[in-house]
């Protein structure tokens, strides 16, 4: 039997028990009652619907040097996968500026996030036992402070084309490079984690949640004690096929010269995956 995520109290005494033990076992958690604004979140998502519909997009194709700016439809593939994932996505990134339009929602969330995940990598580091925790090489959260390598992507995933190739989905299963990932709910369900019984759960979240998952380098940090749990994004069926959806994941990255184990340097890391993904 399938057990679903629980949804976890940010608020309640025992929230950073309950958050390290849902990502121990699944690589996943699900709070709700965070202090992001859930205004800010819908006034985000509107003015990236809005982007994603215009023409505009096509100029500010992402720079392949920096990683910044629009990716158009079909540009990624998952890490083992030949056929690209049907998505088109905007990769920020702090002292870089967004598309004309795009107003101050974005930077808001985006620093609203990052705050949160300041602490859950506290409450991560603090619920892990001594002598995982002994082997960092510096806490977690230090790990990300000062980092311009933190992203923020937004995704747009079209309306299902009449025709769609062999296999293709709106994103095949992976798993993030990241230390975490905090994503606010999405707009639309697909969303689906692998659990340790091989069986693909739905993660189902309401308005407001934030979803928490665990990245490769916290796995790799963390010698497994959190794992990075593979996930993908399905296609829907009936009306929903013909309707768009939109997330946006905030990846928190370690600053390029934090080791991560084994002398493995967090730059030396992200490059190799983003070569196996066909971004660089």
């Amino acid at each position: 039997m399938i057990v679903p995520l629980p949804t976890l109290d940010y608020q309640s005494a025992d929230a950073p028990q309950q958050f390290a033990l849902s990502l121990q076992h699944s690589g996943f958690a699900i709070l709700r009652h965070c202090p992001v604004d859930h205004e800010l979140v819908a006034h985000t998502y509107q003015d990236w619907q809005t982007f994603f519909e215009g023409d505009d997009k096509v100029h500010y194709t992402f720079d392949p040097k920096i990683q910044v700016g629009y990716y158009p439809f079909q540009t990624e593939q998952a890490k083992g996968h030949t056929t690209p994932d049907l998505k088109e996505f905007f990769h920020i990134y702090e002292g870089h500026p967004l598309p004309r339009g795009i107003g101050d929602a974005t930077w808001n969330l985006f620093d609203q996030l990052k705050q949160l995940a300041i602490e859950l990598l506290t409450w991560i580091e603090a619920q892990a036992p001594l002598s995982i925790r002994s082997d960092f090489t510096e806490p977690l959260d230090t790990m990300i402070a000062d980092s311009k390598e933190t992203l923020f992507r937004l995704l747009h995933y079209p309306p299902l084309p009449d025709t769609i190739p062999p296999g293709a989905i709106r994103a095949a299963a992976h798993e993030d490079i990241n230390l975490i990932t905090l994503l606010p709910a999405a707009t639309g369900m697909g969303l689906e984690l692998l659990d340790a019984e091989g069986q693909w759960q739905s993660v189902k979240c309401d308005r407001g949640d934030i979803v928490v998952n665990v990245g490769d380098m916290l796995q790799l940090a963390s010698q497994g004690f959190y794992r990075s749990t593979t996930h993908r994004v399905v296609n829907p069926d009936g009306p929903a096929r013909h309707q768009s959806r939109l997330s946006m994941p905030l990846f928190l990255h370690p600053r390029p010269e934090v080791v991560l184990a084994d002398g493995k340097t967090a730059r030396q890391y992200l490059q190799e995956r983003l070569r196996e993904i066909g971004l660089v």
